[in-house]
């Protein structure tokens, strides 16, 4: 038997205690946006180092102004190290009354034929974070080590926006020094379904004001003759797509780059035709670049929109004016090695070349921040989908992510470490809302999937 093998066998014959330890963190109510609970967020973060300790993790608390980083360590000098990414806290419960059993009380409940884990946090992150703590505690009853080096990173701040995190890594950033990153705040393709998310779009958010009279205008009185900044802005809108649904800012696809056509047709595979993807929500036709699938649309092609759009008059009733001001907010999702920076000052260029006379225009900028894209090619890739493949019986899915997750941003720019991002959870999960829950098999199958990635990148 293999010492692998026997790290699976560990993890299934202790699957009964393995649900204990969850359902003791389940139980602690951790909601770290709400100060009625900061002693809860402690006592979570406190279970989990004593747990990590008896592990034989160099393990402790470290205080920041709001709530306190778990930090655990059993490096291995000359092998491969990770450094592993969660979080303990939760999301508050509201609407109580719409929870079927309480949120703190965690259970196992069967629903159409599965056993689900029931309870706040359950999915995000709790029971995540717990599918690799036990796989590091099946390592270590099977073999009294682990097959790389480990660091645990794991927050009380990410449900309340993760403001203490960034500094924490900038001044630990000695102590954090790894091969990879491994995050698990993610989710499958579907049930029975792996995924490893390679990549995430980056952001820029920018906020424009055109003005032109110096009050607001009785439209019977000027209408015609001044000038009208909705109309200017909404033409400048309107100018940044042209009608095959490419953003027209020169130099915007500058660094984008072409997905690997093997993981083009893999998509393809999957069903994410425009039908399946827009239909729930009442749509039909995809507005994105023409000749584009669905699924690049949304996770590996840079896009352009307009989040709000308002001037003048919008009470009840009419009120007839040209108003003094338009204003707009506009945000630009990034893929590949598109530059922020370069971005936001063609935006800009591009505004102000369409403001005619008598008007002027102010920005707001928000933080950018880059795409962040995992190699396809990258070893850590490779071995992470041949483990999954071996725990699952089918291919992970390799997917992009069109949303933002700023700690694997701070891992590259402050660590320099790609991130690996695989996790368990499922959409019907409903994190965030009452009655969430987490599938026993993601929780199982997430712990051995662990065990087998560890053994991957270790060879």
């Amino acid at each position: 038997m293999s010492d692998l093998d026997r790290a699976l066998a560990a993890a299934d014959d202790g699957l009964d205690k393995s649900l204990e330890r969850l359902f003791g963190l389940l139980k602690i109510p951790s909601i770290s946006t709400d100060p009625a609970y900061r002693n809860g967020c402690r006592e979570a973060a406190d279970w989990l180092k004593r747990d990590l300790a008896a592990l034989g993790f160099a393990a402790e608390l470290r205080e920041t102004p709001g709530h306190p980083i778990v930090l655990a360590k059993q490096p291995k000098p000359g092998g491969l190290n990770v450094l592993f990414y969660g979080h303990y806290d939760v999301q508050p419960v509201d609407p109580l009354d719409k929870w079927e059993t309480p949120p703190f009380e965690p259970r196992i409940a069967e629903v159409a034929g599965r056993k689900i884990i029931l309870g706040r946090g359950a999915s995000d992150d709790k029971g995540q974070v717990m599918t690799f703590i036990e796989a590091c505690r099946a390592w270590k009853a099977a073999t009294g080590d682990l097959p790389v080096g480990v660091t645990l990173l794991i927050e009380g701040e990410e449900e309340s926006g993760s403001v203490n995190l960034p500094p924490f890594i900038e001044d630990a950033k000695a102590e954090l020094r790894a091969d990879v990153a491994l995050v698990c705040d993610t989710t499958m393709w579907a049930e029975g379904k792996p995924a490893i998310t390679s990549s995430l779009r980056g952001l820029i958010y920018e906020e424009v004001t055109v003005k032109a009279a110096n009050r607001d205008l009785h439209s019977g009185m000027y209408g015609g003759a001044a000038r009208n900044p909705l109309h200017v802005l909404s033409a400048i809108v309107a100018a940044l797509h042209d009608d095959d649904g490419r953003v027209t800012l020169p130099g915007f696809y500058d660094g984008v780059g072409e997905t690997p056509e093997d993981v083009r047709e893999q998509w393809r595979g999957l069903g994410l035709d425009a039908d399946a993807f827009l239909s729930p929500i009442g749509l039909s036709q995809p507005a994105g670049e023409r000749d584009r699938m669905v699924i690049e649309q949304i996770q590996s092609r840079p896009t352009c929109d307009v989040n709000g759009m308002w001037g003048g008059y919008i009470g009840a009733g009419a009120k007839t004016v040209i108003p003094a001001e338009a204003h707009a907010k506009i945000s630009f999702r990034l893929v590949g090695d598109q530059d922020p920076a370069a971005i936001r000052r063609a935006f800009r260029a591009f505004v102000r070349a369409r403001t005619p006379d008598d008007c002027s225009v102010d920005f707001i900028g928000h933080k950018g921040s880059r795409a962040i894209q995992l190699p396809f090619d990258s070893p850590a890739l490779v071995k992470t989908r041949a483990a999954l493949e071996a725990e699952w019986g089918v291919a992970p899915v390799t997917i992009g992510s069109g949303g933002s997750i700023p700690v694997v941003g701070d891992f590259k720019r402050v660590l320099g470490l790609d991130t690996l991002l695989v996790g368990f959870a499922l959409d019907d999960d409903r994190i965030h809302s009452p009655n969430e829950k987490y599938d026993l098999e993601s929780f199982r199958k997430g712990a051995r999937s662990w065990i087998r990635i560890l053994a991957a990148l270790a060879a």
